[in-house]
């Protein structure tokens, strides 16, 4: 593709900071995801990175009916997008166990299901969905290695596996694990690993299978790990950032080949001195959770990031005498995920021209539910 394919044509229909999307590419990204995987069905991809229906909607035309998401509010975008089958992978207590089961009341056609690592979860589960009159499918959280969430493979794991088993409301869905440790840049290295992890893994499916307990499926992996799950396993799929990718993905993984299809609108607002250039792209408009550079500005190799507060990015750059006041930069973000959850729109380009505005819906703590 031609090195301006984010350049837009008429700027100024925008108003900075903004998040582009150019769905030409997402669309290609998709593609990828199956072509890697073989057959969409086995792709749950997480749509935490984007939290966008019309999103959805693009996978859903591709093949893809099954998803996995974070939050209540992910969840219940996904049901209103018509997906077909959506895991909430972030186990739910308090009142999110009533909005989950709320949602499986209403959604009468889609599949919900969640993931455990806890007897008392487990058990609050079954009370609610027996009190609901639902059955609801539970996946076994396990820890192999990442130390978040989940339960260690071993005989404590295969008890509350026969705990999801016997109890009323609930049913075992299989297997959940994330290994999002495994982030090595060298593709042998991270593969080593994983079939380490692996080789724990279908020990313990073994074990379940022994014990006459039925194992319907396994989740596994996020996007560093997903050729290898793609390749070496039957596991559903989840990558997320694999969508939309990012400069911090791109750089340290060159074993996967995906396009970055979102990119920043940001305006030059001050030129305080002599090599210095302001933008308003601050911590509210780029995620800041990562050391500097925190984005890549596209055509500006040499900007070094001095001031990141609210509102403002200051940057020095020997090119600064280039640029008035006003002049557009566009950047593609370090790590995409929470850069798109502090947008309440994308603008959607086609062509280099605004064609749409897509409402990042689930970045919300709570639509209806």
């Amino acid at each position: 593709m031609a090195d301006d394919w984010h350049t837009l044509a008429s700027p100024d229909e925008i108003p900075s900071p903004a998040l582009l999307l150019y769905p030409d590419r997402v669309g290609e990204n998709i593609r990828r995801m199956v072509a890697a995987v073989g057959q969409a069905e086995r792709l749950r991809p997480h749509v935490k990175t984007h939290k966008m229906a019309e999103m959805v909607q693009m996978q859903l035309k591709a093949g893809i009916g099954k998803f996995k998401c974070a939050t209540i509010a992910e969840a219940e975008m996904l049901g209103q997008a018509s997906a077909k089958d959506v895991l909430l992978a972030n186990q739910p207590v308090g009142p999110n166990v009533a909005r989950l089961l709320g949602l499986a009341g209403w959604f009468r056609d889609v599949r919900f299901s969640t993931i455990a690592d806890d007897a008392g979860a487990v058990g609050a589960l079954a009370e609610a969905a027996l009190a609901a009159g639902i059955t609801l499918p539970i996946w076994l959280d396990l820890d192999v290695g990442m130390g978040r969430t989940g339960i260690a493979p071993g005989q404590a794991a295969i008890t509350l596996y026969k705990l999801i088993d016997q109890l009323p409301g609930i049913e075992p869905a299989g297997l959940h694990l994330y290994d999002g440790h495994l982030h090595d840049s060298d593709p042998a290295e991270r593969l080593a690993k994983w079939q380490t992890m692996m080789d724990e893994v279908r020990s313990f499916r073994t074990e379940l299978e022994t014990a006459g307990l039925s194992v319907p499926g396994v989740v596994g992996g996020g996007t560093p790990t997903f050729p290898f799950h793609t390749q070496h396993t039957d596991h559903e799929c989840s990558p997320g950032t694999t969508l939309l990718w990012d400069f911090g993905y791109r750089d340290k993984f060159s074993d996967l080949d995906y396009q970055n299809a979102a990119v920043l609108l940001t305006r030059v607002i001050s030129k305080p001195g002599n090599n210095f250039i302001t933008l308003d792209l601050g911590h509210k408009a780029v995620a800041a959770e990562n050391p500097h550079p925190r984005v890549q500005f596209i055509g500006l190799d040499d900007a070094e990031a001095i001031v990141h507060s609210e509102e403002h990015l200051t940057l020095r750059t020997a090119n600064a005498a280039d640029f008035k006041v006003g002049d557009c930069l566009y950047g593609i973000p370090r790590h995409i995920c929470p850069t798109v959850a502090l947008y309440d729109r994308a603008h959607v380009i086609r062509g280099g021209k605004l064609a749409d505005q897509w409402q990042i819906a689930a970045r919300a703590r709570k639509l209806t539910y």
